[in-house]
């Protein structure tokens, strides 16, 4: 009969001293699991985040459908409202619900929009899914957001660094006007500019067509210069703060190299700040492009949300309405997860934060 050592446990059911700080969970059969105090503290933040999350959603959700149901009601009659009598209006208008009380118009939307309903268009594409149409115009609207995040991190980002090696020389101040310049100045301003001065001195094309590979510079690049100044702002700052920290100092008087110094040691710590605000750009990017999409006629999200607030159509506006807030608020959640993540000097504990 084979013997076992009394300090052998069962394979299948395992008793392991941890330290203080572990948690320790056991299962039948399988490996043991082990939980730091810290990642149980950063999956509760998390939670809280997601929580504060759907809650925020709801209150913007409610608003804007609250809102919606004060406008006029040929919103929801189309073009259909001229060949209708007024008691053909009333009977269609209350097929509708629009006649039931706003609190159940309100419980019968979000029970649709758990089902995946966001209603029908009425006027922009009569009776098509709302899901449907803007699963048509989402591609568009990715693709430009991620090409101009994409541009912009690749021109920002060594601009800044560059501006802060040369703190107070030419290419310094050269960057620091192009930021003013841009922050300083509406958007809408230096958007017509490019379109109609660069197309001219560079024959493009004005409007935007997917067969022509050409069409897309202008836009992508008009998209990407708000976020480029914004890159090239915020890694100048912070790499002049890492530049001008003690440790820095000490470093440099042991006679380590500036090389080393550099990529070791400040490149690293003035990302830090950076990672939370990347997922909130990008998808403010995504989200933040209904102008340029309507100046370039790019059949993206943007310019249905113009066309769609032209033409009355409210459930498509609140379709939108609803992809727009829930993108704006996954990039911030985002944001702070991820400076909490890469951050090793933030402690999350009851009632802290990473902001």
């Amino acid at each position: 009969m084979e013997k076992h050592d009394g300090s052998i446990q069962d394979k299948y059911s395992k008793v392991v001293s941890i330290d203080e700080g572990d948690t320790e969970i056991e299962k039948s059969g399988s490996p043991l699991v082990f939980l730091k105090k810290e990642d149980e503290v950063m999956l509760g933040y998390i939670g809280k985040r997601l929580l504060q999350s759907v809650l925020t959603l709801f209150i913007i959700i409610t608003i804007v459908f609250s809102l919606l149901r004060l406008m006029p009601e040929e919103g929801y009659l189309g073009a259909a409202a001229d060949k209708m009598s007024p008691a053909q209006q009333e009977i269609y208008l209350t097929n509708l619900g629009l006649r039931d009380p706003l609190l159940v118009q309100l419980g019968n939307f979000y029970t649709n929009l758990f089902q995946g309903d966001l209603g029908k268009s009425v006027t922009y594409r009569t009776d098509v899914p709302v899901v449907t149409i803007i699963a048509d115009k989402i591609m568009y609207s990715l693709l430009f957001g991620l090409g101009a995040v994409a541009l912009s991190l690749l021109v920002g980002v060594p601009l800044g660094i560059l501006m802060a090696q040369m703190k107070g020389r030419w290419l310094d101040r050269l960057g620091t006007g192009y930021i003013v310049i841009v922050v300083a100045v509406p958007a809408a301003v230096y958007y017509l500019v490019i379109q109609m001065y660069i197309t001219e001195f560079l024959h493009l094309p004005m409007l935007f067509d997917e067969y022509q590979p050409i069409t897309w510079i202008l836009p992508l690049t008009s998209m990407a210069l708000a976020p480029t100044a914004s890159y090239a702002m915020w890694m100048r700052r912070y790499m002049v703060d890492e530049l001008n920290k003690d440790y820095i100092k000490l470093a440099k008087a042991k006679g380590v190299k500036e090389r080393t110094l550099m990529f070791k040691h400040v490149l690293r710590n003035a990302f830090i700040p950076m990672a939370q605000y990347l997922p909130a750009t990008i998808l403010f990017t995504i989200t933040g492009s209904i102008y340029i999409e309507s100046l370039y006629s790019i059949p993206g999200m943007g310019g249905l949300l113009v066309d769609a607030i032209q033409r009355q159509d409210n459930t498509v506006v609140q379709g939108l309405v609803l992809v727009f807030s829930s993108l704006g608020i996954i990039g911030l959640i985002l944001g702070d997860i991820a400076m909490a993540l890469v951050d090793p000097r933030i402690k999350l504990g009851k009632g802290e934060s990473v902001r």
